[in-house]
């Protein structure tokens, strides 16, 4: 369940059509020699993050173990989410939840369509887990390792000792991972660290970015400093407000009929580009590594609605097939079947309330590896 974050080396050739980006530059007079955040263009800052709640499928072995095996491996790197592929009883997978929206626990199709799910009272075992849920959107589930409470009043908890999500049903919240951090106010504003890079959104239109060899500052009023250099950019938009905490019926754990290894685009990809970057190189490594045995495997290519559909769809064919090349270089033996979707499945809105949603965007452009199950 998903909760509600150039002129470089790859960048396409801009004399061929089929690869040409036809969005305006971001930048006033954008320089070839000014360092990037990685996968964006000169002085932008990227999105802080929206959350991710693990799916309670990942607690049920019998259900998911390839998937909690493909996570122990590779979850705790930045830009990657394993999920159990939730399908209903004819098989059709039913997409991730996001944490903001109506804030009435949301589920986004792959089709982009949304529904809402009801809650009833009760209890019900889980391998032997006792779930109580009380009816009125409330309830528990605790495993000896695993705690999650959802209040009944938009506030909630989530800890399995590795990720721990709160929301405080005002907007606001809390995210942890490993030495991951987001923290989102509820009032535009927003922070990601994770050690190595940092991104501060101040939610009037101003905010920082702080990553190796990179330092950029936006002011919010058009102007910006990369690494000391003057540079005209964009107001940064505000951080989404998170929605309330699921209900304990819309957390009640689905079947699972494969596993999804999402990768965000900023981390194989430059800016534009499908040429593979040098530094996602232990990325692929490691989901090579829990592939090596699959015997077979589909790689999915997917963008955001920002440029055309036609280039949207060309580029995400081309990543598809760079991101299955790599793996194949690294002894994935299975068959990799390739497609692009384009802007066609988005699993966020690109905008909320007809102001745009970078956020929304980052999470669309992805490539996902799926495995049966």
């Amino acid at each position: 369940m998903t909760l509600t974050a150039c002129a470089a080396p790859g960048t396409p050739d801009a004399s061929d059509p089929a690869t040409r980006d036809p969005r305006p530059p971001r930048t006033a007079s954008p320089s070839p020699t000014l360092a990037v955040a990685a996968g964006y263009d000169v002085g932008e800052i990227p999105p802080v993050p929206l959350f991710v709640l693990p799916d309670l499928s990942m607690l049920d072995a019998s259900l998911s173990g390839f998937a909690i095996q493909v996570d122990d491996a590779v979850g705790d790197l930045a830009g990657v989410r394993v999920e159990p592929q939730r399908c209903d009883a004819q098989g059709t997978s039913l997409g991730v939840l996001l944490a903001y929206g109506d804030g009435s626990g949301t589920l986004t199709g792959p089709d982009g369509t949304v529904t809402n799910y009801g809650d009833g009272s009760g209890t019900y075992s889980l391998n032997g887990t006792e779930v109580t849920v009380y009816g009125d959107g409330s309830g528990t589930y605790a495993d000896g390792t695993t705690t999650v409470t959802s209040y009944g009043d938009g506030s909630g908890t989530y800890d399995d000792g590795t990720t721990s999500v709160t929301l405080y049903g005002d907007g606001s919240g809390t995210w942890s991972r490993g030495g991951r951090t987001i923290t989102n106010y509820g009032d535009g504003s927003g922070v990601y660290d994770d050690g190595t890079v940092t991104i501060q959104n101040y939610g009037d239109g101003s905010g920082a970015y702080e990553g190796p060899g990179v330092s950029i500052t936006n002011h919010g009023d058009g102007t910006g400093v990369v690494n000391g250099v003057p540079v005209q950019v964009p107001e940064l938009a505000p951080v989404p407000r998170l929605g309330t905490f699921p209900s304990m019926g819309v957390l009640a754990p689905a079947p699972s009929c494969g596993t999804r290894i999402v990768l965000d685009a900023a981390v194989l990809f430059d800016f534009g580009s499908h040429e593979l970057r040098a530094d996602a190189r232990a990325t692929l490594d490691a989901v090579a590594t829990v592939l090596a045995d699959v015997p077979a495997a589909g790689v999915e290519g997917h963008t955001d609605s920002v440029s055309s559909d036609d280039f949207n769809q060309a580029l995400s064919e081309r990543r598809a097939d760079a991101v299955a090349a790599a793996l194949a270089e690294r002894g994935v033996t299975g068959s990799l079947d390739t497609v692009g979707y384009g802007e066609s499945r988005p699993v966020a809105p690109d905008e909320v309330d007809g102001a745009d949603n970078p956020a929304g965007r980052q999470l669309n452009r992805r490539v996902e590896i799926v495995v049966p199950s």
